[in-house]
């Protein structure tokens, strides 16, 4: 029965603050074909959840700045991550039984108590994939293709900093591998991890244009476009000194949402 699914290359996040705990989870978990992700506080750990849409979630109860079941309670009036399954780490000392019986209304999935071996955690992740994987996955995969609309915002994390952007505020993405820049219209810069590809896939098709293999810009920000050539334009953005090149491959496409 367990064939019928996939393990490798799903996304675990786990939220820990022991260290030494969530440092075992991730490597033994790795060695069983997941790919793992961390963070130490419930803040993060939302951001984190909200930013990737992993397949399960692993969380200790007693993270700080905002403890597991402040995390769940979140994490579940939100659209993209209310269906992920979540499992809780925790001491017996650490859970009352109104603890529980709220958790499990808000779509906890199990409680995991300490001391628990790794078999314990690896064989909850498995019984929860097995049982959520058809409707999980495409729900997964249509959360993934929804685009930005141009007001929604979203968090970036630049420099342990959190910041909260709104889509039409950014003026432009650049490749810098294997980081993007993100400008806004505010001037403030944030260079992040990330694929320019992901980014133009997500942003909106009537407010976003790739210009370059390694630029996207916002068409609200041009303030002039200048023709070189007849397959060859350089782009100016409001309060920007650079110029933008329109590589020849982009160049139609450009004519045709613009120029028209």
């Amino acid at each position: 029965m367990e064939n019928k699914v996939n393990y490798k290359g799903k996304i675990i996040l786990v939220i820990e603050n022991d260290l030494n705990l969530q440092e075992n989870i991730k490597d033994f978990l790795e060695k069983e074909g997941f790919r793992v992700i961390t963070e130490s506080d419930g803040v993060h750990g939302i951001l984190k959840a909200i930013n990737t849409v992993p397949d399960i979630i692993l969380c200790s109860v007693s993270v700080p700045i905002k403890n597991g079941f402040e995390i769940l309670e979140e994490l579940s009036k939100n659209e993209k991550t209310k269906a992920i399954p979540f499992i809780f780490l925790a001491a017996n000392v650490e859970v009352e039984k109104e603890d529980i019986r709220k958790a499990l209304q808000l779509g906890a999935d199990d409680f995991i108590f300490k001391p628990f071996t790794l078999e314990d955690v690896l064989n909850s992740i498995k019984i929860r994939l097995l049982k959520y994987e058809p409707r999980y996955s495409l729900l997964k995969s249509r959360i993934i293709e929804k685009k930005y609309e141009p007001d929604n915002k979203i968090f970036i994390e630049c420099r342990n900093i959190i910041n909260i952007v709104k889509i039409r505020d950014i003026k432009f993405i650049k490749a810098e591998s294997p980081y993007i820049m993100i400008k806004c219209s505010n001037g403030k810069k944030m260079l992040i991890r990330g694929k320019i590809n992901d980014w133009e896939e997500k942003l909106p098709e009537n407010m976003f244009l790739r210009i370059h293999r390694s630029t996207i810009i916002n068409i609200d920000m041009i303030t002039r476009i200048e023709k070189i050539s007849s397959i060859s334009y350089h782009v100016k953005l409001v309060d920007e000194n650079e110029t933008f090149i329109i590589s020849k491959r982009f160049a139609a496409k450009m004519k045709d949402k613009i120029l028209r």
